[in-house]
């Protein structure tokens, strides 16, 4: 079993509440007697001690040293979320009723990038989220704070082999659509979106490998207007999950 973090952030630690109490090992909640926020804190810790969970109330000082400044009055020490593997996918795949909306991060190593894309994935209705187990940053504490929950609602899968996964993604039918500058890259505007999609975000700066890229059955690019040649790979992902969405009805 993996060893138990630091996590903060008042949505991060909600969500474990929400989604994994058993996970929670200690709760630390800043004491903030008439200040500001108090009432959410306060709610926080009604659910918590509802859930079996004792919250213990500490001083800023002593939560900054847990977790750092950003801890936004909760900190909680729990067991990290444990991440799907390929047949955990497939099996998630299989109950669907649905066309399904996949995302895969080939490569994204810094922690506040998968927070945020963690983040847009939740908000656009992405079925899964993939990422390979190598080369990648993880469900850190500082990617999930930057999630705001959404670390604990996506559906979340590391792979060992990610052009083998995209190859089965492909005999289920499932279109797979890489974000890319290359000479046969089609606009994301003019891209019909409709059926079971898996779109592939690659990593900051060098994008997706080669090996993913000759998985993809279509390459898109976004239509930049201005001097800038590229977005930030959290950025980019929530233009290109929105317009799929929008193109899904």
């Amino acid at each position: 079993m993996s060893k138990p973090q630091m996590y903060s952030g008042y949505h991060a630690v909600a969500a474990i509440l929400r989604h994994r109490p058993q996970a929670v090992l200690e709760l630390f909640v800043q004491d903030t007697r008439a200040e500001r926020g108090e009432e959410r804190l306060d709610a926080l810790c009604g659910e918590a001690e509802r859930l079996g969970v004792r919250p213990q109330r500490a001083r800023r000082d002593v939560l900054e040293k847990h977790a750092g400044p950003q801890h936004q009055g909760v900190v909680a020490r729990a067991r990290p979320r444990m991440p799907g593997d390929e047949g955990a996918l497939l099996a998630h795949l299989d109950r669907l009723d649905h066309d399904p909306l996949l995302l895969v991060l080939d490569g994204v190593t810094d922690p506040h990038n998968l927070g945020a894309c963690l983040r847009s994935a939740d908000a656009t209705g992405v079925d899964a989220v993939i990422v390979p187990r190598r080369h990648a940053c993880g469900l850190t504490p500082t990617a999930c704070r930057s999630a705001v929950g959404a670390a604990e609602s996506v559906p979340y899968f590391e792979i060992g082999n990610l052009s083998r996964v995209l190859e089965l993604l492909r005999e289920r039918g499932i279109w797979v659509v890489g974000t890319a500058l290359e000479q046969d890259s089609q606009s994301l505007f003019d891209f019909r979106s409709e059926g079971p999609l898996a779109l592939v975000m690659g990593a900051e700066g060098d994008g997706m490998r080669r090996s993913t890229m000759e998985k993809c059955d279509y390459l898109l690019e976004i239509p930049m207007r201005g001097e800038v040649e590229s977005l930030n790979v959290s950025v980019a992902t929530a233009v290109v999950l929105y317009q799929l969405v929008r193109g899904r009805g």
